[in-house]
């Protein structure tokens, strides 16, 4: 991901966030915080140690991740490609990168009340340790820190 990337991550972060986190973050009193966001981006991509990457799809932005040491940082896939497959071939191709790094285990944080998110992480072998912290954005809902072996085709 460059600079220049950001506003095509933004306009597939933004709905897929406003869709997918509506319970955790409701739009009339929380809304999408496009310009932080989009400076949180700026900031990450200059950072050495976060790998910040998009998802391409005939040469458009479909999806967006980054990883930061051990962890999975961040994660969203464009609403168009929900439910494809895209999802798992990014998330795998995270991984492999980490496992290419020399890690063995990785860990993320997904919202509590984010039930779809949830469910495809479990899908994709990560587990919850029980480990629980609050988000930076208000209302600062409760994120479940998940982890899992780097291995593609590891279960736990």
């Amino acid at each position: 991901m460059t600079a220049a990337d950001v506003p095509n991550v933004l306009n597939v972060q933004e709905p897929g966030a406003v869709r997918g986190l509506a319970e955790v973050f409701p739009q009339d009193a929380y809304p999408f915080p496009r310009v932080e966001v989009a400076q949180r981006w700026l900031r990450e991509i200059e950072v050495p140690d976060i790998d910040c990457y998009v998802v391409l799809v005939d040469g458009a932005v479909a999806g967006f991740a980054a990883s930061r040491g051990d962890e999975f940082f961040h994660f969203g896939i464009a609403l168009g490609h929900w439910g494809t497959g895209l999802a798992q071939t990014a998330h795998d191709a995270v991984l492999d990168r980490m496992q290419s790094r020399g890690l063995q285990r990785a860990w993320l944080r997904v919202f509590t009340r984010n039930r779809r998110g949830r469910r495809f992480y479990e899908k994709l072998g990560w587990h919850p340790t029980g480990a629980r912290t609050h988000s930076t954005f208000p209302p600062y809902p409760e994120l479940l820190r998940y982890e899992r072996a780097v291995e593609r085709h590891a279960k736990g």
